[in-house]
């Protein structure tokens, strides 16, 4: 896949990570080919939240205007309420600190909203559907791709952005397990029309109780409210983004709770389930000329809504590093994965713990966690999140210009 302008770029996989890895080599003048297995480049799922840190670079690629177009700037977030009374334990106002802060705002999104902003700053011709990769084997040095369609593909690098089952990982890390976390997520889309006024406002409100925890903002222009529950996991669990559940055992899960949120909840259209898995950080992220990003590399719980935003870390500063070594991509992949996986994996681990956080029983440890609450300053808390910049970071580990989209 070699020519005469430097070395070509698979990446597996047209989802945020793919398709945002597509975006910022595009930026840096370096081709790319997005290999996608789906016949449509849909995304499946419902909200998330776009931190500044994302937000940031979605400036950069000269997209954020599009992804505004139908996202939702927050002006409160981390609204904790108690489960059985909706009593405010905290709440933090957005609308003027995110940007005092970190030079960006919180926005919230349907997930299919980012996925057409970033794919707006990918050429057609270099996305590829209907291509199911069957096979990926290295060759010596070489990784190489098997297509359903039979095609074969030896890229001079490969990027796996091949989601949470990826295909990349297992050929460069060997199968990796993943333990069962105890909890499963529910997922679903209310109708504007239809959600009780209090879940309409721009805020990411969370309600948390026994072993349970909820968080609904609005989406897609405000025409839907996004909700999903943590509840713990049972036997019809798995982690797919096509399971479904119906209203009635999402009902079940939260029988007591504040009638407010009961009322939303019936009104949620039918419901996604899947389990939440539990994974380890890997050791290491590249194999020969491959390398992993996203879900592929560092699957994490959604408890600190960065998932969709580290992905899009990755590909910034996987295209920095590429940039920065042309005639050497092999060592900028070393230097990405130095550069990444330190951060990735304290993201995973603190993702992890707050699951035990919010799911505390009625007691004195819940006493103590509401007081703390009551008393953090989560924006600024959080600052190694949100003002992390990958300019930054490539930039203290050696020279690297600007990725200012032109």
């Amino acid at each position: 896949m070699s020519t005469e302008d430097g070395p070509k770029f698979a990446i597996l996989g047209g989802g945020i990570g793919g398709l945002a890895a597509a975006a910022f080599l595009r930026a840096k003048g370096l081709d790319s080919d997005v290999y996608e297995q789906a016949d449509a480049l849909t995304e499946v799922g419902a909200g998330l939240v776009i931190a500044p840190n994302a937000a940031r670079l979605l400036r950069r690629l000269g997209v954020l205007d599009r992804f505004i177009e139908r996202a939702v700037q927050m002006e409160i977030g981390w609204e904790f309420r108690r489960w059985d009374n909706g009593a405010v334990l905290s709440a933090e106002s957005l609308e003027e600190e995110c940007m005092r802060l970190y030079g960006e705002h919180t926005y919230t999104a349907h997930r299919a909203d980012l996925l057409d902003a970033l794919r707006s700053a990918v050429p057609e011709h270099s996305i590829h559907l209907g291509k199911r990769c069957v096979s990926v084997e290295f060759e010596d040095d070489q990784a190489v791709l098997q297509f359903q369609d039979g095609e074969t593909v030896r890229p001079d690098i490969l990027i796996g952005a091949d989601g949470v089952h990826s295909r990349v990982r297992t050929a460069i890390v060997g199968p990796t397990h993943a333990g069962e976390s105890g909890i499963c997520a529910f997922r679903a889309l209310v109708p504007a029309e239809k959600a009780p006024d209090f879940a309409k406002r721009r805020a990411q409100t969370l309600w948390i109780g026994p072993d349970h925890h909820l968080v609904h903002y609005p989406v897609s222009g405000e025409m839907y409210v996004n909700l999903v529950a943590f509840a713990p996991a049972g036997a019809n669990s798995v982690e797919s983004w096509t399971a479904t559940a119906t209203v009635e055992e999402l009902l079940d899960e939260f029988a007591g709770w504040d009638p407010r949120l009961v009322e939303l909840i019936r009104a949620a259209d039918t419901p996604g389930r899947w389990a939440l898995l539990d994974r380890e950080p890997l050791d290491r992220w590249n194999r020969a000329n491959a390398t992993l990003l996203g879900d592929a590399a560092h699957p994490m719980f959604p408890f600190f809504a960065q998932g969709a935003a580290q992905a899009i870390e990755d590909g910034a500063v996987l295209a920095l590093c590429l940039a920065a070594d042309r005639d050497n991509p092999v060592a900028a992949l070393r230097r990405y994965e130095q550069l990444r996986r330190p951060r990735t994996a304290r993201l995973q681990q603190v993702s992890h713990g707050r699951s035990h956080i919010n799911h505390l029983p009625d007691g004195p440890e819940q006493q103590a966690r509401d007081l703390a609450y009551s008393k953090a300053d989560p924006l600024e808390a959080n600052g190694w999140i949100y003002e992390y910049d990958p300019e930054v970071a490539v930039a203290a580990s050696g020279n690297e210009p600007s990725i200012e989209h032109s």
